[in-house]
């Protein structure tokens, strides 16, 4: 009798033993099955509301800023080679108004610079060189219009991720000094939380770092473009006086 209740006895343990195995491998599974978003998510939430809110509306102020500049610059993107087939033609055949209809009818800021040099012809080449170039600094400006808010919301997330860690280790040493013995359980939790938000604030910084970088180039492309443009007009002008 002892021997079955025994036997018995061991089996249940065995049943016990194997049901918490297989439920710590569905757990297993489980965390493992988890998207990249789903425990980006909880990561974040973990974190905490102070740090965490304010790095995240640097995130989504930058994005903003991101995204308008992107669609400002791809429409004043130009085919300034064919623009200038255009004007060039315009002149030859209806002379300055004809060239300046073109550029009316022609969206970006090549177009505006070659309406301003065009506007200006007929008090010299000099007067038109001059529109033309005090016009491509003010294009220069429309173009660069708050990109230096995109730069400040990169230097601050990640110097915002960093006040979070070290306010964070200052509180784990808070509670070391509070209890009186130093606890790996007692202090995980607040530096956890303190690495959670520079981590956060890094990967805010390296998302818009990438935006900036996009828009910058393509600044400077559209701004390359611009000043080929009026020296090509200039040329343009100055043979057509002739």
């Amino acid at each position: 009798m002892k021997k079955i209740s025994f036997t018995l006895a061991a089996a249940g343990m065995f049943v016990m033993g194997t049901t918490t195995a297989s439920a710590a491998m569905l757990q297993e599974e489980a965390e493992a099955s988890k998207g990249f978003t789903q425990v980006l998510k909880e990561q974040f939430i973990q974190g905490g509301p102070d740090f965490m809110g304010i790095v995240l509306l640097c995130l989504i102020l930058g994005l903003a800023v991101a995204i308008e500049r992107i669609i400002y610059l791809n429409l004043a993107t130009t085919n300034s080679t064919k623009l200038k087939q255009q004007v060039e033609d315009a002149l030859a055949s209806g002379g300055v108004e004809a060239a300046k209809e073109v550029c009316r009818n022609t969206k970006g800021p090549v177009a505006s610079i070659y309406y301003q040099g065009l506007d200006r012809v007929d008090e010299g080449i000099e007067s038109a060189e001059k529109a033309v170039v005090a016009y491509g600094g003010v294009q220069m400006g429309q173009l660069e219009k708050n990109v230096s808010w995109l730069s400040l919301f990169i230097a601050i997330a990640p110097m915002l991720g960093f006040m979070g860690t070290v306010i964070g280790m200052i509180q784990a040493f808070q509670k070391i000094a509070a209890v009186g013995n130093l606890s790996a359980s007692l202090i995980a939790g607040d530096i956890q939380v303190a690495l959670l938000t520079t981590v956060f604030g890094l990967i805010t910084a390296i998302i818009l770092q990438i935006f900036y970088n996009y828009i910058i180039a393509k600044i400077d492309s559209i701004v390359n473009d611009m000043e080929d443009s009026s020296i090509a007009l200039i040329d343009m002008l100055a043979a057509h006086k002739k």
